[in-house]
C-alpha cells in the first residue's frame, strides 16, 4: 500500500528523531514489565516459603488477659510471668477442630555446646508430642523416632554447625541439660507461621517437661486444617475459649488469611511500581505526539499537494497513524525483549533468585507492558492525523 511506504519513507529520512521516539517507548516498556517481573517473582517466592503453612490455625494465650489461668495451669520456671495454654485449654482446641489434628508446642531458647571445645550456642528448641511431628514437619535425613535421648534439627542449624544423624548436642550450661543425639534433619520450611524449625531443636513433649520442668502449660497449640476451611476451624476455637469478651483466653491466627493479606499486600506494591514505570511510558507518549505534530508541520504543502489530486482525508490520516503504529510496534518489542532481560537483573539483585523469571505471569506483564506501549503511541498519533488530513487544500499549497 502506497501510503504505508510513505510512511516507513518519512521515519527512514527522519531515523534520528523516530530513533530517539522508539527510545523512550522502550524505556516505558521495560519499566512497566520489569517492575511486573519482580512483583510476581516476589509473590511466587513468598507462595512457595510459606505453601506448608497455608493449612494452619495457631493459637497463643491471650497477651492481654488470663490465658495461663485455669485448672491444670502452670508456668516455666524459667519465665514465670509468661502466659501459657493449660491442658483444659488443649483439650477443648482439640475437640473443637476436630477431626482436624491439633499439636500442643513447648518453647524456649537455651545455651549448648556442639563437639568438645565448641562455643555456646543459644538456639530455639521446641517440644512436640512424637506422634505429631510427620504432620508439622519433614524430613531430608534420618528418622522422626528420637525418643527422649534424641532430637530432630533444622537444616539451616545442621549446615551451619556441621551436624549429621548422629551427631550430639549438649544442652545447657556445660551440658546441665543432657546431652541429645540428632536423629533426623527436618526439611527446610522458610518463612512460618507456626513454629521456626530451620534454626531450631524439636526434642519429645516428654524430654521438654522432665527438663524444664513443665506440666502441660503450652506456649502454642497448632491445628493442621486437612478437613474444613481454617476460617471455620478459627471461628468455632474463638467461640469456645473466648466465650467472655471480656476475658479473651487466646489469640487465635489464620494462616491462610495471613497469606491472602500477604499476596494482597504485594500485588498492591506490583500495581504501585508498574503505575511509576507506567508514568515514562506516558512521557514517551508526549514525545511521540511532538513528533508526529512537527511531521504534520514540515509536510502541510505535500499533503496539500495530495489533498489536492484527490487523496481523501482518511487516507492521509492513515499515513500519519501508521507512521505512530510502526515507531510503537518497534519500540514495544524491543522494550519487551530488553524487560525480560531487566526482569533478570532486578529478580537477581533483589531476590537472589531468576527460578520465577520464566512464568505465565511474567510473561503476561511483558504482553502488557507491550500492548500499553503500543496503545500509547497510537493515542497520540490519533491527533496530529487527524489535522493533518483537515487541512485545507489551497491553504496548504500556499504554505512557504
Amino acid at each position: 500500500m502506497i501510503f504505508w511506504e510513505i510512511a516507513k519513507r518519512n521515519i527512514r529520512i527522519h531515523m534520528l528523531r523516530s530513533t530517539l521516539a522508539m527510545l523512550g517507548i522502550v524505556i516505558g516498556v521495560v519499566a512497566i514489565a520489569s517492575m511486573g517481573i519482580l512483583g510476581n517473582s516476589m509473590v511466587a517466592t513468598v507462595s512457595e516459603s510459606l505453601s506448608s503453612v497455608g493449612d494452619s490455625v495457631i493459637v497463643t494465650p491471650y497477651a492481654g488477659g488470663g490465658g495461663g489461668m485455669g485448672p491444670g495451669g502452670g508456668s516455666s520456671g524459667s519465665s514465670s510471668a509468661s502466659l501459657k495454654l493449660t491442658d483444659q485449654n488443649y483439650q477443648q482446641i482439640k475437640r473443637v477442630s476436630a477431626p482436624n489434628t491439633a499439636i500442643p508446642v513447648y518453647s524456649t531458647s537455651d545455651h549448648m555446646k556442639i563437639g568438645v571445645g565448641s562455643d555456646d550456642i543459644v538456639a530455639s528448641i521446641y517440644g512436640l508430642p512424637s506422634e505429631d511431628v510427620p504432620d508439622l514437619m519433614k524430613l531430608e535425613a534420618g528418622d522422626y523416632n528420637n525418643g527422649n535421648s534424641g532430637c530432630l534439627v533444622g537444616s539451616t542449624f545442621a549446615k551451619d554447625h556441621d551436624l549429621k544423624v548422629g551427631s550430639r548436642i549438649s544442652i545447657g550450661n556445660d551440658g546441665s541439660k543432657g546431652t541429645l543425639r540428632v536423629t533426623g534433619i527436618i526439611e527446610e520450611r522458610g518463612m512460618s507461621f507456626d513454629i521456626s524449625t530451620d534454626n531450631a531443636l524439636v526434642v519429645t513433649d516428654e524430654w521438654f517437661e522432665d527438663t524444664y520442668n513443665r506440666n502441660k502449660d503450652y506456649d502454642e497449640v497448632v491445628v493442621k486444617v486437612k478437613d474444613g476451611d481454617t476460617a471455620t476451624v478459627k471461628t468455632n476455637i474463638e467461640k469456645q475459649l473466648n466465650k467472655h469478651k471480656d476475658n479473651k483466653i487466646v489469640s487465635v491466627t489464620d494462616s491462610k488469611a495471613t497469606l491472602n493479606s500477604i499476596y494482597a499486600t504485594f500485588g498492591t506494591i506490583t500495581t504501585f511500581v508498574s503505575a511509576i514505570g507506567g508514568i515514562s511510558m506516558i512521557v514517551a507518549g508526549v514525545s511521540i505526539f511532538n513528533i508526529m505534530m512537527m511531521s504534520v508541520n514540515e509536510r502541510i504543502k505535500e499533503i496539500g499537494i495530495m489533498r489536492s489530486i484527490g487523496t481523501q482525508k482518511k487516507e492521509v490520516m492513515s499515513m500519519f497513524i501508521y507512521e505512530a503504529a510502526i515507531i510503537g510496534v518497534i519500540g514495544s518489542i524491543i522494550g519487551g525483549l530488553f524487560s525480560i532481560l531487566a526482569g533478570y537483573v532486578v529478580s537477581a539483585l533483589m531476590l537472589g533468585s531468576t527460578k520465577y523469571l520464566v512464568t505465565a505471569a511474567n510473561a503476561l506483564s511483558v504482553t502488557e507492558g507491550i500492548l500499553f506501549g503500543i496503545i500509547i503511541c497510537l493515542a497520540c498519533g490519533i491527533y496530529p492525523a487527524w489535522q493533518a488530513a483537515n487541512l485545507n487544500p489551497i491553504d496548504a499549497l500556499r504554505h512557504e
